[in-house]
């Protein structure tokens, strides 16, 4: 099965829907599947939100990159680890790590098909060509061109 091309364009329209939730007040309802971070952006200096799709694992957060290394927010972590997460009414301070190794990666993807098998199932069929139950070497063999963010946190606010 052939890779759909994907719309960037629809999901910037979708992470606009994102930040206007939290935005709102309705940060705890979202804030189960949907975490803002806030990186330094590497050029500008300028605080950068992007609402992404997270999972909690331990007490850090991951974060899928579908951009990979390319993705705008991965690139600012590379140049500043130190970030700001809100997930639901929580808001903290932490260091996000950049993950590259496909062993890593494909540990991750399975955490998030145990979790979430259809979403995470469909994503994989229609998004990279792949059966919606990858076997664990279809999994490395896709995260050789991806990376997910660990941020692990630090210092907690009430804000």
């Amino acid at each position: 099965m052939k890779p759909v091309t994907f719309d960037w364009t629809k999901m910037k329209n979708i992470q606009k829907i994102h930040r206007v939730l939290y935005a709102v007040g309705l940060g705890p309802v979202i804030g189960g599947f949907i975490v803002l971070l806030s990186t330094t952006g590497r050029k500008s200096g300028k605080k950068r939100v992007t609402p992404l799709q997270y999972e909690k694992i331990g007490v850090d957060y991951y974060l899928g990159a579908a951009r990979g290394v390319n993705a705008d927010w991965v690139r600012n972590i590379q140049a500043d680890p130190q970030v700001e997460l809100r997930v639901g009414a929580k808001h903290f301070i932490g260091t996000a790590e950049v993950i590259t190794d496909p062993s890593k990666f494909a540990d991750f993807l399975e955490v998030r098909l145990e979790r979430h098998p259809r979403l995470i199932g469909l994503i994989m069929e229609k998004a990279h060509g792949l059966p919606k139950r990858p076997s664990r070497e279809q999994l490395e063999g896709m995260a050789k061109d991806e990376a997910f963010v660990i941020v692990h946190p630090i210092k907690f606010s009430e804000n």
